[in-house]
């Protein structure tokens, strides 16, 4: 009958509505499980140890190494990395996270400890081989603990768990540093041991908290045909996410996004060296970069979690291609303080809710992948940046500025493209309060 079917119809969720207002970062942090916060711990205790891409070089170096190739070094762990992003995702969607997480802990830390051994000349060709392999394995982990992330929030909560991971990533990247200048008093080896204890840290408490197997709750069907604008429900391996060609615009925006980033460690010393500045200004530079993304971010994305996500992501692209355009002009210290401002600002609107977007779109048996795929372009991204950057400044001077504005353009583009319209699957998920769990041991 025609009213019992309006009456129905009414039941359904209807996007244009306004929906109930995003809750702020203490009730958020309060109403996580203790799975989440278990999680999250894991993640501040692997990166508060992550103490190999800061310093390898440095011990290559200290070992007897050349500088030439103690680079290298360092460019086989960055493509570790990259390969350890999608070989995570995958093993996420088949084995389940908690047990991509124990096993890759587990490796990384026998890997880190074995660099310290092959730390010479005479078993350069062995130490490039182990430095490959632990860039993998990591890497591997990350994709698997966002998955997680993703499995044991409601949909409405994403955003803001995601800035929470973010936040103690950032926290235990901040410590870090000043863990590894103590224990270098003491030994340069003892950088390699730790490293590879907090990893076993993070394996065990992996192990013993976070919720095993993999998650069960049914993926929701698409109702009708969408084109492009669905997300592939099979689980087809990575063949699956190659068919989603509004997330190859996503990876393409992620990419972009990182190889700008890197400008920031890359091109900016140089620029501030050219212009008279003395180090301190540039270190000034980064500790209010560091500090704004750390005090600010969690309160930020409690307005922007509210937000239509394409707002966000776009949004956070043009304000960092606005801010490192700004690096071009003339202005003196000001105005660099401004710029820098800007682009931390877009990276702190953009970066939790583009980081979100591949649990909010993929299909759930594809989950690891989309997330170990994003993973793995913006590492694609960081590792190209600074060569790039480099090679783009010698030619170019401050013109790069210029180009980053454009690359940012570009991104921001794509980034709307990609998200301005959810596939039908994810407009269902984000309608439901309940999380997906995965059993428990």
């Amino acid at each position: 009958m025609p009213g019992l079917r309006s009456r129905r119809a009414s039941f359904r969720p209807d996007p244009t509505r306004a929906q109930p207002a995003a809750p702020g970062v203490l009730a958020s942090v309060r109403e996580t499980g203790p799975a989440v916060r278990w999680l999250l711990c894991c993640m501040f205790v692997n990166q508060l140890g992550a103490f190999v891409l800061l310093f390898l070089v440095l011990y290559l170096v200290h070992a007897g190494i050349d500088e030439g190739r103690a680079g290298l070094a360092l460019g086989a762990y960055g493509l570790g990395t990259v390969l350890g992003a999608l070989v995570g995702g995958s093993l996420a969607d088949r084995l389940g996270r908690r047990t991509t997480i124990v096993g890759a802990m587990l490796s990384a830390a026998a890997l880190t400890i074995a660099l310290s051994v092959l730390a010479s000349p005479q078993t350069y060709g062995a130490l490039v081989v182990v430095v490959i392999a632990a860039g993998v394995a990591t890497q591997a982990s990350r994709p698997a603990a966002a998955a997680m992330l993703a499995d044991l929030v409601p949909a409405e909560r994403l955003v803001m768990s995601v800035s929470m991971s973010r936040l103690a990533l950032n926290s235990g990247a901040v410590i870090a540093p000043l863990m590894a200048a103590a224990l270098m008093t003491v030994s340069w080896n003892l950088l390699f041991f730790v490293d590879g204890l907090t990893a076993v840290a993070c394996a065990l408490l992996a192990w013993r908290f976070l919720p095993g197997g993999r998650p069960t709750a049914p993926e929701p069907a698409p109702a009708g045909g969408e084109g492009d604008n669905a997300s592939p429900v099979a689980d087809g391996g990575y063949r699956t996410l190659l068919r989603d060609r509004r997330f190859l615009l996503y990876l393409f925006a992620m990419l972009a996004s990182a190889v700008i980033y890197m400008q920031y460690f890359a091109v900016l010393p140089l620029k501030l060296r050219a212009d008279g500045h003395p180090g301190i200004v540039y270190s000034a530079v980064l500790a209010m970069s560091a500090g704004v993304v750390i005090s600010c971010e969690l309160f930020v994305t409690k307005r922007v979690q509210a937000w239509r996500p394409v707002v966000a992501a776009t949004g956070g692209c043009v304000l960092v291609a606005t801010g490192f355009a700004a690096y071009g002009l003339s202005g003196g210290l000001w105005l660099l303080f401004a710029a820098t401002l800007v682009g931390v600002l877009g990276q702190i609107v953009g970066g939790p809710t583009m980081f979100a977007h591949p649990q909010r779109v993929a299909p759930l048996a594809s989950r690891g992948r989309y997330t170990g795929a994003a993973h793995a372009m913006f590492g694609l991204g960081t590792a190209l940046g600074p060569p790039l950057g480099v090679l783009l400044w010698e030619a170019l001077g401050d013109g790069i500025w210029t180009l980053c504005g454009a690359l940012g353009a570009l991104a921001a583009i794509a980034a709307f493209a990609a998200v301005h319209k959810p596939p039908r699957a994810a407009l269902t998920a984000r309608f439901s309060s309940t999380p997906i769990t995965g059993t428990s041991k």
